[in-house]
C-alpha cells in the first residue's frame, strides 16, 4: 500500500495538463537525484529537519521497529499477521487529530505515518530520546487492551475452576462427616443433630461468630498493650455467652439476645477500626482452630472411653434388682425352687430357644417378648444359662414371673463340669498371664494411648464363658436336633415358628447375611495378612449376624463343628489370626456352612445406628440392640427404646423398689 507523502514541499509537481508537456533536464535530474532521500524521508529512516542526523535516527527508528515485532510476535494467535487476515482495524483521538490506521500496513509505515503527523512543536529532543514510549501510545494501548483481556478471562476461569474445587471438597467434607463411623457410637452424635437441621439458625450462628472475633481481638489488644478494649471485649463475651447459653436454635434463645447482638457488632466494629491487622487475625483463628482440633480429639478419646466404660458396665437399678432377686431365690425351700414341665426340656419336637445371659432384665424382655407374640405358647422351651453370680436372681424372677404356659428352666455355667480349661482352649487362655496383662495392665502398650477402637476389645463379657457357650450347643443339649440362639439384646415382634420350618439345604447355620458393597465383609474381621487365614477364606466372603441363629445340631455333630472351633482359637493364642470375640471365630467355624436367612427376620444396629428405616423396624420379626447403646442404659437412643421398654412390667415390685422407670 501506498502513503501519500508532501513530496510536493521539494518543488516536484506532477503535470495535470496535457500529455505533450516535456521536464527539462535539469528537473529530471533532480527528481533522480532527490527520489530515493524523499522516499527515505517518507519511511522515516531520514529526519525532515535535519539530514545530519541520519545515523542516530536511522538506529532510533529499527528500535522503535524491533519493539514493535516483539510485542506482535509475544500475542501469538493474536499477532500482527492474525490482524491482517481478520481485516481489524483500530482508531485513536492523538494530539487533537482523529487517525485511522490500517493495521494491514507494514510496521515502518505505521511509524512512519505517525511521526510526520505529529505537530512540528512537539518533535523535541525528548521524543526523538524516549522514541519506545512515543511510539507505545498508538499500537501498543491496543493491543495492551487485548492482552489484559485475555488475561482477565483466564484468570476469571481460573477463579471459577478454585471455587469449583472448593465447593467439591466442602460438600466431601460434608459427607464425611455424615459417615462418622467410631468404634464406640457408630453412625451416631448427638452434634449432627444441628448439622443435619435444615433450617439454619442465623442468629445463634451469628453470637457464636461474634463471640470467636471477640476473642480474636482479646488477644490482639492485649498483644497490643489496648487493656482498656481487651477489658471491654472480655466483658461483652461474658454476656454473650450468658445470652446464648445452651440454645441450638433461635427459638430457645434468650430475649436479650438481640440486644446483646448489637453491641457486640459495635464493639467489634471498634476494635476492627483500632485493632485489625490481617497477617495478625488470620494467624489467631488459625491457632484457635488447631486448638480446638485437639480439644475435639481429646474429648473424643474421652468420650470413647467412658462410652466403653458404660457399656461394660450394668446399671444401679438393674444390679439392685439381681441382688433383691437373688435374697429372695435363697430363702426359698428347694422344692419351691423348680418350674414346670420339665419333661418339654429334651422333647425335639417342639420349639427350643437358647438365651445365655447374666441381666435378669434383658433376659425377661427376650422371654416376655417371644411369648407375647407367639401362636402356640405352649410349645416353646427356653434354656437360660446364666453365671453363678446371677443364677439365683434368674430362677426369682421366672419364678414369680412365669411365661404363661411356656417351658422355661435355667441352668449354672459354672456347673458345667466338661466345660474345662484342658477341654476348651479359650478357657486356658482367658487363665494365661498374657489375657489377664490385656485386660488389667493399665499402661498395656495397646491401651487408650495406642487407639481407642482397642477399648473395645476389653469388654468383660469376651472373659466370660458365656460368650463362648454358644460353640457348645451340642454339648449343653445332645437330645435336641434344631435349637434357636437369641442373644439377649434383642426384641421378638413376631411369632418365630417358621425359622423350625426352614431349609436349610445341609447347612449347620441359619443366619442374616450382613455384607452390603464393602463392608462386613471377611476383611473386615480377620487378619489376611496371615497365611493361614489368607489361604483358608475368602476376605470378600459375606458376613453374618449372631443375635439369632437357627442351628441344625444334626449336621453341627456331623461336622463337627465344635472340633474347627477349637483348632482354630487354639491358633489365636496370641490373637495372631483376630482380635478377641466370638463373631470372628463363627465366620471361620461356620464358613461355606451358613445359609442365608431373609433379612425381615432379624434386624440390626438399633445399638449404634440412628438411620434404620422404621418400617424396616416395625416389619422385622427380631430387632437387635447390637452395639454399645443397650437399650437399658442411659447411653441408648431414645428413638428406639420403645420396642424394648414395652415388654417390662414397670408396675412390678421390684421394678418400682430399684426405681427402673422408662
Amino acid at each position: 500500500m501506498a502513503i501519500k507523502r508532501g513530496v510536493s514541499s521539494f518543488g516536484v509537481h506532477r503535470n495535470r495538463g496535457g500529455g505533450g508537456s516535456r521536464f527539462p533536464v535539469f528537473t529530471l535530474v533532480l527528481i533522480l537525484v532527490l527520489a530515493p532521500m524523499v522516499f527515505f524521508v517518507g519511511r522515516g529512516i531520514y529526519s525532515a529537519d535535519s539530514i545530519d542526523q541520519n545515523d542516530s535516527s536511522i538506529s532510533n527508528n529499527k528500535q522503535v521497529i524491533d519493539v514493535i515485532k516483539a510485542n506482535t510476535d509475544d500475542l501469538g494467535p493474536l499477532s500482527l499477521d492474525s490482524f491482517r487476515k481478520q481485516n481489524f482495524s483500530a482508531s485513536w483521538k492523538f494530539s487533537g487529530q482523529e487517525n485511522v490506521i490500517d493495521i494491514s500496513s507494514s510496521s515502518s509505515e505505521i511509524v512512519a505515518t505517525n511521526k510526520q503527523e505529529t505537530p512540528k512543536g512537539k518533535q523535541d529532543s525528548s521524543l526523538v530520546d524516549d522514541h519506545s514510549q512515543y511510539m507505545e501510545t498508538p499500537t501498543m494501548l491496543a493491543r495492551r487492551k487485548l492482552r489484559d483481556k485475555r488475561r482477565e478471562t483466564r484468570a476469571a476461569g481460573l477463579m471459577k475452576q478454585d471455587e469449583d474445587v472448593s465447593i467439591k471438597l466442602e460438600n466431601a467434607a460434608i459427607e464425611r462427616s455424615k459417615s462418622v463411623d467410631s468404634a464406640v457410637l457408630g453412625k451416631y452424635s448427638i452434634w449432627r443433630k444441628e448439622a443435619d437441621n435444615e433450617n439454619i439458625d442465623t442468629t445463634v450462628r451469628l453470637i457464636r461468630d461474634q463471640i470467636i472475633m471477640a476473642r480474636v481481638y482479646v488477644s490482639i489488644a492485649t498483644m497490643k498493650n489496648k487493656t482498656n478494649m481487651a477489658h471491654e471485649l472480655q466483658i461483652r463475651i461474658k454476656e454473650s455467652q450468658r445470652a446464648l447459653g445452651d440454645a441450638t436454635t433461635d427459638i430457645d434463645l434468650n430475649q436479650s439476645a438481640p440486644e446483646k447482638i448489637k453491641a457486640m457488632g459495635q464493639l467489634l466494629s471498634k476494635a476492627r477500626d483500632q485493632l485489625y491487622d490481617c497477617k495478625l487475625v488470620t494467624g489467631k483463628l488459625r491457632a484457635m482452630l488447631q486448638s480446638a482440633d485437639e480439644q475435639v480429639r481429646s474429648l473424643k478419646k474421652q468420650s470413647t472411653f467412658l462410652s466403653q466404660l458404660a457399656a461394660k458396665t450394668i446399671p444401679n437399678g438393674i444390679h439392685c434388682l439381681s441382688m433383691r432377686l437373688t435374697i429372695e431365690y435363697y430363702l426359698l425351700s428347694p422344692e419351691k425352687r423348680k418350674f414346670p414341665r420339665s419333661e418339654n426340656l429334651e422333647n425335639p419336637s417342639l420349639y427350643h430357644y437358647a438365651l445365655f445371659s447374666d441381666n435378669v432384665l434383658a433376659a425377661s424382655v427376650v422371654v416376655n417378648s417371644t411369648i407375647m407374640n407367639a401362636k402356640e405358647p405352649e410349645k416353646h422351651v427356653f434354656h437360660l444359662v446364666s453365671d453363678k453370680l446371677n443364677f439365683g436372681a434368674m430362677n426369682m424372677w421366672f419364678l414369680l414371673n412365669p411365661p404363661g404356659k411356656a417351658t422355661i428352666h435355667v441352668e449354672n455355667v459354672d456347673e458345667f463340669k466338661w466345660l474345662n480349661s484342658s477341654y476348651c482352649p479359650v478357657l486356658k487362655q482367658l487363665e494365661s498371664a498374657a489375657m489377664k496383662e490385656f485386660y488389667f495392665k493399665a499402661d498395656h502398650h495397646t491401651t487408650l494411648s495406642a487407639g481407642s477402637s482397642n477399648l473395645k476389645y476389653r469388654n468383660p463379657k469376651y472373659l466370660s464363658m458365656l460368650n463362648h457357650l454358644r460353640f457348645y450347643l451340642p454339648q449343653v443339649y445332645p437330645k435336641l436336633n434344631k435349637i434357636l440362639f437369641l442373644d439377649d439384646d434383642i426384641v421378638v415382634q413376631k411369632d418365630l415358628t417358621g425359622l423350625w420350618k426352614v431349609d436349610l439345604h445341609g447347612k449347620v447355620n441359619g443366619a442374616v447375611e450382613t455384607c452390603g458393597e464393602s463392608f462386613h465383609r471377611f476383611d473386615k474381621y480377620l487378619n489376611f495378612s496371615n497365611p493361614h487365614i489368607a489361604r483358608n477364606f475368602d476376605p470378600n466372603a459375606c458376613g453374618w449376624a449372631y443375635g439369632m441363629n437357627v442351628f441344625d445340631l444334626k449336621q453341627w455333630k456331623k461336622r463337627d463343628i465344635t472340633g474347627i472351633y477349637h483348632r482354630w482359637q487354639s491358633m489365636n493364642e496370641d490373637r495372631v489370626l483376630w482380635k478377641l470375640g466370638t463373631l470372628p471365630p463363627g465366620l471361620m467355624t461356620f464358613y461355606g456352612l451358613t445359609h442365608p436367612l431373609d433379612k425381615s427376620w432379624h434386624v440390626l444396629g438399633l445399638g449404634y445406628n440412628p438411620s434404620i428405616d422404621k418400617i424396616d423396624i416395625e416389619n422385622a420379626a427380631v430387632v437387635h440392640y447390637n452395639g454399645n447403646m443397650k437399650p437399658w442404659l442411659e447411653l441408648a437412643m431414645t428413638r428406639y427404646r420403645s420396642y424394648w421398654v414395652k415388654y417390662i412390667k414397670f408396675d412390678h415390685p421390684y421394678i418400682r423398689g430399684c426405681k427402673i422407670s422408662e
